[in-house]
């Protein structure tokens, strides 16, 4: 191999970079456009029609692919509890941006890393280093800059992200200990199902027809970017390690804020901007952490 040459290896890492931070920019596109309707369409039902477009996305190409084996699992109440959780995190997003400008929750919701790693340590009693204490604590602090509790601009739904994280928490904890067994197309199909049905209860109380066309093509956008997204992320993740990818993710946070600046002409202040790039600092700093400590192996032994 030249020495201009890229290996196949370097060039699947590449892969999956571009696909993730491309994953980012339809997550912040589904943000964006839930803040635009929740003024006019009800909040759970548009969540209903999220979900319920994934579901049978997911289904349409996944069932062709691998038949009914996808719908085989070895814990079927872990995929239950699995899409509850998510299905908890998209209600307090949608509620939450119904209220916030769309960068700030995205920062905040960008916790997430961190707050796994406080569940590490105190649920699976995993060992966790001094640095990384202080990368939560950091997180922790730029949140408290974002929201401001006792400001002037401090609202109760600036609390609904913390709700958010928490849920999207144990879902991640949740999908790193499934995945070890379970097919993630069997996963992705799971969780668009268990999050139509569940969300199917509400959905006669809260329906309505009075839509215009333009509320109607949001509502069908949404399904697309929550769909093309997460089918990106997965590909993302077979390409390249979760180490790698991470630091990538928090280009969601840009995404975001152009999304804000440009459909609702909103730019954070000061303040909001601080805590925003200390949660990113201290969220790719964690990323880092993770890389380094991977690429700590033991060295053979010399005969």
């Amino acid at each position: 191999m030249t020495a201009g040459a890229a290996s196949p290896r370097a060039g699947g890492t590449l892969a999956g970079i571009v696909l993730a931070v491309a994953a980012c920019a339809c997550f912040a596109s589904l943000d964006t456009t839930t803040k635009f309707i929740s003024a006019s369409v009800p909040l759970l039902m548009a969540l209903w029609f999220r979900y319920a477009f994934q579901a049978v996305a997911t289904t349409v190409v996944v069932l062709p692919l691998r038949g009914m084996s996808a719908l085989r699992t070895m814990h079927p109440k872990f995929q239950c509890l699995r899409g509850l959780l998510l299905l908890a995190s998209s209600l307090f997003a949608f509620a939450s941006l119904k209220h916030m400008p769309v960068g700030e929750f995205t920062a905040i919701v960008m916790i997430t890393p961190l707050a796994i790693t406080v569940l590490a340590a105190t649920v699976l009693k995993e060992k966790v280093s001094a640095m990384r204490w202080a990368l939560v604590a950091g997180g922790f602090a730029g949140t408290l800059v974002i929201i401001r509790p006792g400001g002037e601009t401090f609202q109760w739904a600036s609390l609904l992200p913390i709700g958010l994280v928490a849920s999207n928490a144990w879902f991640q904890v949740l999908t790193s200990k499934l995945a070890r067994t379970e097919d993630p197309f069997t996963m992705h199909l799971y969780t668009g199902w268990v999050g139509t049905l569940a969300a199917t209860v509400a959905l006669p109380f809260v329906w309505t027809t009075q839509l215009d066309a333009w509320l109607w093509a949001a509502l069908c956008f949404m399904g697309v970017m929550a769909t093309v997204g997460h089918f990106m992320l997965i590909l993302a993740y077979q390409r390249a390690p979760a180490a790698t990818l991470t630091p990538f993710l928090y280009a969601q946070i840009a995404f975001a804020m152009l999304g804000g600046w440009l459909v609702f002409s909103h730019v954070p202040d000061g303040w909001s901007v601080l805590g925003i790039a200390t949660i990113a600092v201290c969220g790719a700093g964690g990323a880092w952490l993770t890389v380094r400590e991977s690429r700590r192996v033991p060295e053979p032994v010399e005969a």
